[in-house]
């Protein structure tokens, strides 16, 4: 079974602003996750842990630019036009 990818938008709000907004906000919450599991893996002086999440933390903070990029885009596109 090939797996979902949970950072990409709902099919009705793909390229919208809302379903933009609610893909950065999954990414937010899925990066302030994965940073208390940093915490915790470097508070127990345990290096491997320590480097698996921070490398879980790459994807997510990846995806979560790459959403702030289309929302730029999108704004930039739809921005007010100076005549």
């Amino acid at each position: 079974m090939a797996k979902k990818n949970r950072s990409a938008p709902a099919k009705g709000l793909r390229g919208s602003k809302v379903g933009l907004a609610l893909s950065l906000g999954s990414s937010a919450l899925a990066v302030i996750r994965a940073s208390k599991q940093v915490r915790r893996a470097k508070g127990s002086h345990d290096k491997l842990n320590t480097a698996d999440a921070v490398a879980g933390m790459l994807p997510l903070i990846t995806s979560a630019a790459l959403v702030l990029r289309q929302l730029r885009g999108q704004r930039r596109e739809n921005g007010p036009e100076t005549a």
